[in-house]
């Protein structure tokens, strides 16, 4: 069954021209899989950080059936199943997405990934394949050269005593493992990370985070900026943490004013469970609720007061501005009237008048040389 690879989508996730659902890493993967032989048995291949389904659909296009995948972003998720429903409508039924875990690879002979950003998020993958997949299980990793370092065949050797690099093409090199090591030879589990740090209070903050959750247990400079910054009014019962991350921003509020309860959003799983344990570890879950959603899509118009954002400025490893600007958009949506986002922000990216289009009248309340905090005040209606 033949695939036009132009046809994927990144939809519902951002899209422009220097924005691709495919790459020549994908192709060459799926290639090198077809040379080595696809699992004849159903259920014997899992997919991991499959970024917009090209492995997924490439593997169903093969004929590969009972797949198993996972992907941490929810956009990504979602564009998987897009793609599938509107280019391979028949072949549906033959994948599962699952979360990271036991059921995603138990038995899996086969496991194809897509590189993650960082290496932690490589070995806690990596971690489960071992631990859950056949004993004769394979795991072929491709990546984009540039990006592609010696750590990742370090880190795939801690697991398997076999790790080779094929030739490189278009840029593109896959890294196969086979020969998984017993259980102890393997290093021991680590995750969630731990750290705590100071950031004004009481007593330190625990921070706790899985491995695909972006910046790890680290507190990162912005959201350090914010928290010395942040002024919430004293009558605020409830925030919105947009793009909550390992949960440094919802933990903080809600350490810091007893009364806020704090719903708490993140595309990413991993994140959405970091933000649950680093809540846990400091004694606020029952006011801090995390939720997976794309963007703040779960709440309807109009119907909150406070809204926090530290956006991010990248797109996988491409620096681009529109989930940025995709979340500030989502965030003027949900506000009242009267309602505020406050938003920290790279001074060089110049979002002040975004927001002022996106959200309402903008106030700066602090900056520094790298980073930038306003208010933006939702607007009232017009008439």
């Amino acid at each position: 069954m033949n695939l036009d690879f132009a046809q994927l989508r990144r939809w519902p996730d951002v899209e422009a021209e220097n924005l691709q659902a495919v790459d020549a890493a994908d192709r060459l993967l799926l290639d090198l899989a077809a040379e080595a032989g696809w699992p004849a048995e159903p259920g014997r291949v899992a997919i991991l950080n499959d970024r917009y389904g090209a492995l997924t659909l490439g593997a169903l296009a093969a004929g590969v059936r009972g797949i198993r995948v996972h992907q941490d972003a929810l956009s990504g998720a979602q564009a998987i199943a897009a793609n599938t429903q509107r280019l391979l409508p028949e072949r549906a039924g033959e994948y599962r997405a699952l979360p990271l875990g036991a059921a995603l690879l138990e038995n899996a002979t086969l496991v194809l990934i897509q590189l993650p950003r960082s290496l932690d998020a490589l070995e806690e993958m990596l971690a489960f394949v071992a631990e859950h997949g056949a004993p004769e299980v394979t795991v072929m990793a491709t990546g984009r050269i540039k990006h592609m370092g010696l750590g990742m065949n370090e880190v795939m050797g801690r697991y398997f005593g076999s790790v080779t690099a094929s030739l490189g093409r278009q840029k593109s090199r896959v890294l196969t493992a086979s020969s998984v090591h017993p259980a102890e030879q393997r290093p021991s589990a680590r995750f969630p990370l731990h750290n705590s740090v100071q950031v004004g209070l009481d007593k330190p903050l625990e921070l706790r985070a899985f491995a695909e959750t972006f910046g790890g247990a680290k507190l990162d400079p912005g959201t350090r900026f914010l928290l010395e910054n942040l002024d919430l009014p004293g009558s605020a019962r409830r925030a919105v943490d947009l793009g909550c991350g390992n949960g440094t921003i919802a933990t903080f509020m809600a350490l810091k004013h007893p009364a806020l309860s704090i719903h708490a959003s993140d595309q990413s799983a991993s994140a959405v469970a970091s933000t649950s344990a680093t809540a846990i570890a400091n004694g606020v879950a029952e006011r801090v609720t995390p939720v997976q959603d794309d963007a703040l899509a779960s709440l309807p118009d109009a119907s909150e007061q406070l809204v926090v954002l530290n956006p991010p400025f990248h797109m996988g490893n491409t620096v681009h501005a529109g989930i940025a600007l995709k979340l500030i958009a989502d965030a003027g949506r949900v506000l009242a009237p009267g309602g505020e986002l406050w938003c920290v922000w790279n001074s060089h990216l110049g979002y002040r008048s975004q927001l002022e289009k996106l959200v309402g009248p903008t106030r700066q309340v602090a900056r520094n040389p790298k980073f930038t905090l306003t208010v933006s005040t939702r607007a009232q209606p017009r008439g």
